[in-house]
């Protein structure tokens, strides 16, 4: 696999893709908002984008910057463990995760966007 350009958007995985775009939780659905179009600072994101076996909720492929949103699930061991692993693999192809929980979207929308465009820029 080449780091420069991970492997992406597998077909076997359109399914899911899919069915994770028309089933958003609501923190995905209003920080899609303030995603979509360019709208932060000009930077296109895609959402539920795939790299290898997995489906981030958000990708800036410009910056190589995920953005993850995380319900209670993940906040127990087996779900960071499951996370851990995930960062893991995307970290080794050179791609920086970001993680919020779903509460920080209704509680600090613009400090989490802020900490988005503080990444992008440090890319």
């Amino acid at each position: 696999m080449n780091p420069r350009k991970p492997a992406s958007n597998f077909k076997q995985l359109k399914g899911r893709r899919t069915g994770l775009r028309n089933a958003l939780t609501s923190a995905e659905a209003v920080l899609w908002k303030s995603l979509q179009r360019s709208q932060l600072d000009g930077k296109k994101f895609r959402r539920q984008h795939s790299i290898g076996p997995y489906v981030l909720d958000f990708y800036c492929a410009e910056h190589r910057l995920a953005v993850e949103l995380d319900g209670q699930e993940h906040l127990e061991f087996i779900g960071s463990e499951k996370d851990a692993s995930r960062t893991e693999y995307l970290n080794r192809l050179n791609i920086r995760v970001l993680r919020f929980e779903n509460r920080w979207i209704f509680e600090n929308l613009e400090g989490v966007l802020e900490t988005i465009r503080q990444n992008l820029i440090g890319s």
